[in-house]
């Protein structure tokens, strides 16, 4: 479950709360991402019970500033501290093929393997390209750098589900069960998610 703000207001944490029992009743697991959290939101949740939440660092601390100005770096940090301390699990990964250098990708890795405890849940996106934004003619990213990403997060966080996400559906099938063989255990199934004209 998921909004396009920059964090929940105080009026919206009754809906919020509702929507997470109401699908807790039906006996799924719940995740949510909502944008930045205070404390005490990350405490409404997780006492809702909810299971999961989404929260990308997106790329490397050193690139953030060429794609995101609405947040800092350290405000994403923060949001995942907030969750972790509220006892959630934490999903985070980031978006590849944003511009960034190969740096900039072990950069990401880096950071979220370095957190006190390894996120239970790591989505990788490729960007999807949207026709009249900044990022329509960035060169694609080679299918093996991806592959070698999916790799070295593997390495990096063995505990943790390494999800093919966003932009999975412009692989080809050559390409996803390669990812599959180097380490991706878990893929968002479905366009709704993974596709612009939604």
């Amino acid at each position: 479950m998921g909004a396009a703000w920059k964090n929940p207001k105080e009026r919206d944490m009754p809906y919020l709360t509702d929507m997470i029992k109401g699908v807790k009743d039906m006996g799924l697991e719940t995740c949510m991402t909502l944008g930045m959290l205070t404390p005490e939101q990350a405490k409404q949740l997780a006492n809702a019970g909810l299971d999961y939440y989404n929260h990308n660092l997106d790329t490397s601390p050193e690139f953030y500033g060429n794609i995101i100005t609405t947040r800092t770096y350290q405000d994403r940090l923060d949001t995942l501290s907030h969750v972790r301390d509220a006892g959630m699990k934490i999903c985070s990964g980031g978006i590849i093929g944003m511009g960034e250098s190969a740096n900039d990708r072990a950069g990401l890795l880096v950071e979220l393997a370095n957190l006190p405890t390894h996120p239970e849940s790591v989505p990788i996106n490729m960007l999807v390209k949207v026709k009249g934004t900044p990022l329509e003619t960035v060169d694609d990213v080679e299918p093996f750098d991806f592959i070698r990403l999916i790799a070295i997060a593997r390495i990096m966080m063995p505990q943790s589900a390494v999800r093919l996400s966003a932009g999975r559906e412009n692989m080809n099938e050559q390409m996803q069960a390669l990812c599959f063989m180097a380490g991706a255990n878990s893929v968002f199934y479905g366009c709704k998610l993974l596709t612009t004209p939604n």
